[in-house]
């Protein structure tokens, strides 16, 4: 899937009732994105979140705000790091309070940090986030296995042994949850296949123990 042209970013700009030049900020998401040491959180990964975005745009109580957030919630990425949200979020308020929109800026960021935890306490926009981000855990089986395949290479630099039983960890908290998605209308589409991809990911990562 191809990251979004620059018309997209634009009229989202406008729309945000934004001042100043948009394409300084494109510029820099479009570099941000396409970092060496990304496999999945890079501009295949924002161009399906998206995606998903405009079939769910109507669910939204501020659309304008969501699909900010999901341009900047990946925008700050180092796999060593503890810290990427925040400096997503940061980067996401600079923007945003440098066109004028302290308020919208506070709503991203705080949309952005939701991604860290996959919480969505702050609010019916944040679930909605959250889902759009958690889409990748129902996708048909191929694109799921390259999924996996995109976080172990970022992870390239962490032994098995060690990754193998955190990823699973990580991977059976979302199938611990009563539901994965907040939102009907994702629980609906991707429910069942991310508790079976979940469910084979951790079968696999642990036969190998």
């Amino acid at each position: 899937m191809n990251w979004p042209g620059q018309e997209r970013w634009l009229q989202l700009w406008q729309a945000s009732g934004l001042d100043g030049d948009a394409s300084p900020w494109y510029d820099r998401l479009t570099q941000a994105y396409a970092e060496p040491q990304r496999h999945y959180h890079n501009q295949q990964h924002i161009a399906e979140c998206l995606a998903e975005f405009d079939g769910a745009k109507h669910l939204a109580q501020d659309p304008a705000a969501v699909e900010l957030a999901l341009w900047f919630h990946d925008a700050v990425y180092d796999p060593k790091a503890g810290d990427n949200e925040e400096r997503s979020a940061a980067m996401a308020v600079s923007c945003l309070e440098a066109g004028g929109q302290s308020k919208l800026a506070a709503t991203v960021g705080s949309l952005v940090m939701a991604t860290k935890t996959h919480s969505t306490e702050a609010g019916p926009d944040a679930g909605l986030l959250v889902d759009v981000d958690l889409s990748i855990l129902g996708k048909d089986e191929p694109r799921f296995l390259e999924y996996e395949a995109q976080i172990r290479e970022e992870y390239s630099w962490v032994p098995a042994l060690v990754f193998k039983p955190k990823r699973a960890e990580i991977l059976e908290r979302f199938l611990d949850r009563k539901r994965i998605y907040t939102t009907d209308l994702f629980a609906a589409k991707y429910e069942d296949s991310a508790r079976r991809n979940l469910t084979d990911s951790i079968r696999k990562l642990k036969r190998v123990w």
